[in-house]
């Protein structure tokens, strides 16, 4: 039988099990994550940052299993669109998609934004831009976005092993850094003054301070999710890895169990770093940068600027695979909504090198779009364009991640289209549901205390978003339809056995 995306499509079957991880690892941007996610986490649960990490990768953990389960069945560019397409119907897909989607062009526009926010600040360090004006900034949020796209639409062999190296270097450092800072806390040789006076060991991070509302951790947890998410990118290269079945459900688990140990560690020894008590919490949530900060008095007044420019690069990595996972869901959508006669034209065309790159540019255009209604209509600095993307982006992935893990409880469990899969393992997707829907209810009811400024809006626009796309696939039926027999096709495909030899480089012509 042919390859349903053979027919249709023309991505490439070049991509190893490295690059596929270099996508999840540089959408996830455990560099640029460690660097400012944690201030969002400790405004509202204070010393407690490593416990709400340590729940959020639990709950990341528990969301893995159903994505592992599901490409191991189905390879698709479409991810989760593909994934709850075929198990909950081509209208729920087409949603969650849409939704993913949204996720991704609103980190673009969060990652872009860091790029500008630690490149301003590298570059102010060093010299060459003193003083620059408060919109400066945005200069470089441009640079990031366009230079995403050029990157973006060569083919995604060269993108990903690019995204693997920066941010492996990045990450090696800042654990080097990390070690550094904890022998030290463990000799008790923290600095004699300033502001890692108070800095000590303890494990008092894993606890709540008194006074503190213990659920109050499960709305620090949606910075924790925002630190892992992208985890699942690898998903969307489906259709362009050598061995999808092993290599994908290998970069999601193994990016997962990284991120977890990862971000628990340095969030519990940058706690650490500045201390637990009022004013040690206070300082942690006011830094410019966490890690620069803590390298500065721990280490040396060089190792601010290396982690600044670290930073910045990481930043820029996350937005070129935001991009490239973008593009693959645009590519998909409209490779199997179009009609038959045209479905290898418009945003599912291909470039000579297969690569979605019409795909590519409508989803740089929608975060460009985004950035410019945020800083022209609402005077938004690059940091506030940071902070809103992030917290949207995150509850709209919230709501993808439940239709996924629901997508995979009925394949696995219900329809039991994974011969021995032991009938226990239920338990393991079904906490994950229990995770992810309190971490929304905990942020949506009651309403947050601070509705009356820009927060307020951000379950709005994520509520907006999500049902744009359920109307859309409510009032168009007949993109349902199409979408159904091409996914039907497609998981036909996903059954034939693995290609090997000469001819499986390509997925198409």
């Amino acid at each position: 039988m042919a390859d349903p995306v053979e027919s249709k499509g023309g991505l490439r079957r070049s991509l190893s099990v490295w690059q596929a991880i270099g996508l999840s690892v540089a959408l996830m941007a455990p560099s640029m994550a460690a660097n400012i996610n944690p201030q969002g986490t400790a405004g509202t649960v204070g010393r407690a940052v490593p416990l709400a990490f340590l729940l959020a990768a639990v709950g990341v953990l528990l969301v893995a299993y159903g994505f592992v389960r599901l490409c191991q069945h189905f390879q698709h560019a479409g991810s989760v669109y593909a994934f709850v397409g075929a198990t909950l119907g081509p209208r729920a897909g087409l949603f969650s998609g849409f939704g993913l989607l949204g996720t991704y062009c609103f980190y673009g526009v969060v990652t872009s934004s860091a790029t500008g926010i630690f490149g301003t600040a590298f570059l102010q360090q060093v010299g060459i831009w003193p003083n620059p004006p408060t919109w400066g900034p945005f200069v470089l949020v441009a640079v990031a976005l366009v230079a995403a796209y050029l990157l973006t639409v060569v083919p995604a062999k060269r993108g990903t092993s690019v995204l693997l190296t920066v941010e492996g270097v990045t990450v090696a450092l800042i654990l080097v850094i990390v070690a550094v800072v904890l022998v030290r806390l463990l000799g008790g040789s923290t600095p004699d003054s300033g502001t890692f006076a108070g800095g000590s060991f303890t494990l008092d991070v894993f606890t709540v301070a008194p006074g503190t509302d213990a659920s109050a951790v499960f709305l620090g947890v949606v910075f924790g999710f925002l630190s892992f998410a992208g985890f699942e990118a690898a998903a969307t290269l489906g259709e362009e890895a050598r061995n999808p079945r092993r290599d994908i459900p290998r970069a999601i688990l193994g990016t997962a169990v990284f991120g977890g140990v990862y971000f628990v560690v340095v969030t519990a020894v940058e706690m650490m770093a500045f201390g637990t008590d009022d004013a040690g919490v206070a300082a942690f949530t006011s830094s410019s940068s966490l890690l620069g900060d803590i390298g500065t008095a721990y280490i040396g007044s060089w190792i601010g600027e290396a982690i600044t420019l670290g930073a910045a690069i990481s930043a820029f990595g996350c937005c070129l695979a935001c991009v490239v996972g973008a593009s693959r869901l645009v590519f998909a959508f409209a490779r199997d909504t179009a009609p038959a006669e045209r479905s290898a034209a418009g945003l599912a065309a291909v470039n000579r090198e297969g690569v979605p790159a019409r795909a590519a540019l409508a989803s740089t255009v929608v975060m460009a779009a985004i950035v410019l209604v945020c800083a022209l209509f609402f005077g938004a600095q690059a940091e506030d364009t940071f902070l809103w993307s992030g917290t949207i982006g995150t509850l709209i992935l919230l709501v993808t991640y439940v239709l996924t893990t629901v997508g995979a409880i009925r394949l696995v469990f219900v329809q039991k289209r994974l011969p021995g899969v032991p009938m226990w393992q239920v338990v393991i997707p079904v906490a994950a549901l229990v995770v992810l829907g309190y971490t929304i209810v905990r942020n949506v009811f009651p309403y947050p205390a601070y509705a009356d400024g820009a927060p307020f809006w951000f379950p709005v626009v994520a509520g907006v978003w999500l049902l744009a796309g359920l109307v859309a696939v409510l009032a168009a039926p007949a993109l349902a339809r199409r979408a159904g027999q091409a996914l039907m096709a497609a998981e036909l495909g996903s059954r034939e056995p693995e290609r090997t030899g000469p001819g499986a480089g390509k997925v198409g012509g």
